[in-house]
């Protein structure tokens, strides 16, 4: 049994007042219910299960529970009136939540009037507003690049994009035999022309989401396609449906002729999915009649709901069944726990229930099963909710208190008597005041904790505060604080074969620029060229060079002082072999894992682990990280790599794929300089316009982070995505927050924050989200003058922006800015941007104005270009 650990979907916020009723919070281990072994983490947003709040004097309807005469059972509970107004608790729970709709991309290629004309139709039957991103390959050709097609064969509406592609508006059209509303686009060709395929993906620009073939392209092949051509559309499924014409034509051609080009119907599975916002209430009520306590529970999910439930009568958190009446549609799962249906409400919106607990019941624990396939748990643990007792004891407990916290008055006072005494004495010692001083500070730190402890508060993260001067501390989230990273490569770095030995001679003019850490590309021997369908984690022999050549480069870099990150790919792994089913779910070399590893929710690699603790990437199978084998494995990889080559730490590749928890165990266990994760994720748009509060992304990336403990940082997508549009727009107070902060992730928690405007997909041959052409000196201005850790891209260092970059990195490290710099936000309008850092560099962006004030402070400009200028305080 699975489930969907919510971790950072989850947050809730405590309604609450201060009845005469006591809980037990103990902390409690995790019950034989409680699918997922998560730990707690550093900032929980809201209360941990163990900390519910009561909430009293709230008002809901009159309900209780008795048992039903009609049955020959007393185990069925209906409802009744004689129940209390009062709750003694209750909770609410902000949900959000993947809502996946399964739908199908129909590829269909039709002959036209005669044999030289023909027609390619893309469509899907799924609802958004769907772009057909598409471009073709010439018969000679070399390579998988892109070409644009001829103006003649692009549909109305089209745009270019750049000079590789063209963008299509896919538009309602037919409906299927299903009833699907289907959205197309026809394309016409001509056959004499020296087009040998045609190329596409598709993308939802309500999600931003991208639609391809197992992470590739889509291919339409026009003549023969090789046998590398896996991700030609013929061979995507036996469904091809060839005209009898066509058909019999083929049959009479001999197998070293040409063959023709075939019409075939295609259907390839997709799966949409959609952020969904949900509740679930749960109070409690007391039955005057029964003296029971009625846990009532509520949702507005739509679907079918299933609550597994049980109790707890010691406060062990051990799941045991209680005794009846049970609500309707309850029966036994197990022996081990009930299981209840929710009922739907009358209008449709959601479900209720409720369930009866005698008095005796310390806690009511359960887990929810959505649609007899998804199980929802806090933070994977069960829902705990601590049953509120009637405090017998509270008068006696306050005099308790009051003694024990009097007694730490009197002695504080006694200790401060013991000062002045001293002062009193020629004979006084500074050793004999700095240690009453200290007694002192412990007994009001004693005090401060047993005031704490009686209120309940959601902390926020507060950074801890850093001097420039003193000793510097290593953390592996953040290195030293004052580190730049230089991103060392780019998307067509693999092709030149010899990349390490190319970066190598590069090493020493990278550290006379100012960088202190760079981050290499993947190691390991791939499927692809550029490292990321890793196959074989032992074989460091990659498209970028040989073992010998790595060990080199990363010599070489230390030698000049800069520390190396290596870019692990840990989410997925290219399978050697297939299973009896012709899977490629079989493992080889040293880690040669079964199916076992694959999480079990992927349909595409079937396999036999639990489901996934994130996002499934589904070009090759996940791995399953909670399976101890799994990560005893991982973490020797990755000490084996910090020892063998001599890596400082880690780039984490598409960490959304896996919980946070997982990633502190191997920082833990692999102990590195510095490390950062990628977590990408959409942006918030309406109507295709970014949003201006962002807060929602940022906090997905918060969250992950503190799902690590905080030992991994991660790369800001929001700031990037945030500058980007600012800049492109002219829409330059989208920089500021509500809050008056700087709105990404460096806003929250600029320690764990890395920042960038560019990397190898955004930017490079790629270009998936490239930065505003021409501006990106306005980028770099922000981030290397902000807070968190700035990332430079290779691309751009070795450009004609050398010198600009430079000046910014020299500036920043003589003022010593670092991750935890203090930013104030002096101007965010329509055309400029301006901001003062540690009160010693004033920054300004766009085309307004702006100048710093000179009062007590002068300033002197140090560094300028287009669209943006620096001051230094002098």
């Amino acid at each position: 049994m699975t489930t969907v650990p919510l971790g950072a979907h989850f947050r809730h916020c405590c309604l609450s007042e201060t009845p005469k009723f006591v809980t037990d919070f103990k902390k409690y281990k995790h019950s034989s219910l409680c699918y997922n072994t998560i730990r707690t983490s550093i900032l929980n947003y809201g209360a941990k299960t163990s900390q519910f709040t009561p909430f009293y004097h709230s008002r809901v309807p009159n309900t209780t529970v008795r048992a039903s005469a009609n049955n020959s059972a007393s185990d069925t509970a209906v409802l009744d009136s004689a129940v209390s107004d009062e709750v003694i608790f209750r909770e609410t729970f902000p949900l959000q939540h993947v809502r996946k709709v399964e739908g199908k991309i129909i590829i269909r290629l039709d002959r036209g009037d005669d044999e030289e004309n023909w027609q390619l139709t893309v469509g899907c039957n799924l609802p958004g507003k769907w772009i057909l991103h598409w471009g073709v390959n010439y018969v000679n050709d070399i390579g998988s690049e892109w070409d644009q097609p001829p103006v003649e064969m692009r549909p109305l509406d089209s745009i270019t994009i750049k000079d590789y592609a063209i963008e299509t508006p896919m538009t309602k059209s037919s409906t299927t035999e299903e009833g699907d509303t289907v959205y197309q686009v026809k394309i016409a060709f001509n056959t004499k022309s020296s087009i040998a395929a045609i190329n596409f993906v598709l993308k939802d620009e309500e999600t931003g989401s991208w639609y391809q073939y197992r992470g590739r392209d889509f291919k339409v092949p026009l003549v023969n396609f090789s046998d590398g051509d896996d991700n030609a559309v013929g061979r995507l499924s036996s469904m091809m449906i060839q005209s009898e014409e066509t058909h019999s034509e083929t049959e009479n051609k001999n197998d070293n002729s040409q063959e023709s080009v075939k019409g075939f119907y295609v259907e390839h599975p997709i799966v949409q999915e959609t952020a969904v916002e949900n509740a679930m209430n749960v109070y409690i009520k007391r039955c005057l009649k029964t003296s029971k306590y009625l846990v009532n529970m509520e949702t507005d999910i739509p679907d079918d709901i299933i609550v597994h439930w049980g109790i707890s009568t010691d406060g062990s958190n051990k799941w045991e069944i209680p005794s009846g009446p049970y609500p309707a549609n309850t029966n036994l799962f197990k022996n081990k726990a009930l299981r209840t249906q929710l009922q739907r409400k009358e209008d449709g919106n959601g479900c209720y229930g409720v369930f009866p607990l005698d008095e005796e019941t310390a806690g009511f624990l359960f887990v929810l099963k959505v649609n007899d396939n998804t199980w929802i748990n806090y933070k994977g643990n069960d829902f705990y909710i601590p049953i509120p007792k009637e405090n017998k004891q509270d008068e006696t407990l306050d005099e308790e208190d009051t003694s024990y916290t009097n007694e730490i008055i009197n002695e504080i006072r006694h200790l401060v008597t013991g000062i002045s005494s001293e002062a009193n004495r020629k004979a006084k010692t500074k050793e004999a005041q700095e240690l009453i001083l200290q007694e002192i500070e412990k007994l009001a730190a004693e005090a401060y904790s047993i005031f704490r402890s009686s209120i309940q508060t959601v902390p926020d993260i507060i950074e801890e505060v850093v001097d420039a001067e003193a000793a510097v501390k290593i953390h592996s989230a953040t290195g030293t604080g004052f580190e730049i990273l230089f991103q060392g490569f780019n998307w067509e770095s693999n092709k030149s074969g010899k990349w390490y030995v190319e970066l190598e001679e590069k090493a020493a003019e990278l550290a006379s620029l100012g960088f202190t850490v760079a981050w290499l590309p993947p190691p390991t021997e791939s499927i692809s060229p550029e490292g990321y369908m890793p196959r074989d984690l032992y074989n460091l022999n990659s498209r970028y060079g040989n073992t010998d050549e790595l060990k080199s480069v990363v010599k070489k870099f230390h030698q000049v002082g800069i520390r190396v990150l290596g870019d692990a790919v840990i989410n997925h792994r290219c399978a050697h072999y297939q299973n009896q089913n012709g899977i490629w779910n079989i493992f080889g070399g040293l880690l040669n894992w079964d199916d076992r590893a694959v999480v079990g929710d992927d349909p595409h690699f079937q396999g036999r682990g639990n489901k996934s603790s994130g996002d499934n990437f589904h070009a090759a199978p996940n791995i399953d990280h909670s399976q101890e084998f799994v990560r005893k494995d991982l973490c020797e990889w990755l000490c084996w790599l910090r020892k063998e080559i001599g890596y400082d730490g880690w780039r984490l590749d598409y960490v959304r794929g896996f919980w946070g928890g997982y990633v502190k165990e191997y920082m833990e266990a692999s102990e590195p300089y510095f490390s950062v994760g990628e977590y990408w994720d959409s942006l918030s748009y309406t109507y295709g316009e970014m949003d201006h509060n962002q807060d929602a992304h940022r906090q997905r990336i918060v969250d992950w982070i503190n799902d690590t403990n905080g030992t991994c940082g991660a790369f800001d997508v929001t700031t990037k995505g945030i500058l980007h549009s600012a800049i492109e727009r002219c829409e330059y107070w989208r920089l500021s927050d509500s809050k008056g902060k700087p709105p990404g992730v460096v806003g929250w928690w600029p320690s764990r924050a890395v920042t960038f405007i560019e990397n190898h997909d955004t930017g490079s041959t790629q270009g998936h989200w490239r930065f505003p052409g021409g501006k990106e000196m306005q980028g770099y201005a922000y981030i290397l003058t902000h807070p968190g850790t700035p990332s430079v891209f290779y691309d751009h260092m070795f450009s004609h922006f050398k010198s600009e970059i430079s000046a910014l990195i020299s500036l920043r490290k003589r003022n010593k800015i670092q991750c935890r710099s203090t930013v104030k936000i002096v101007k965010s309008e329509r055309d400029v941007y301006a901001a003062i850092v540690d009160e010693k560099v004033a920054v300004k962006i766009g085309p307004g104005h702006y100048e710093p004030e000179s009062g007590s402070q002068k300033w002197s400009l140090a560094v300028q270009g287009n669209d943006y200028k620096v001051w230094e305080a002098s």
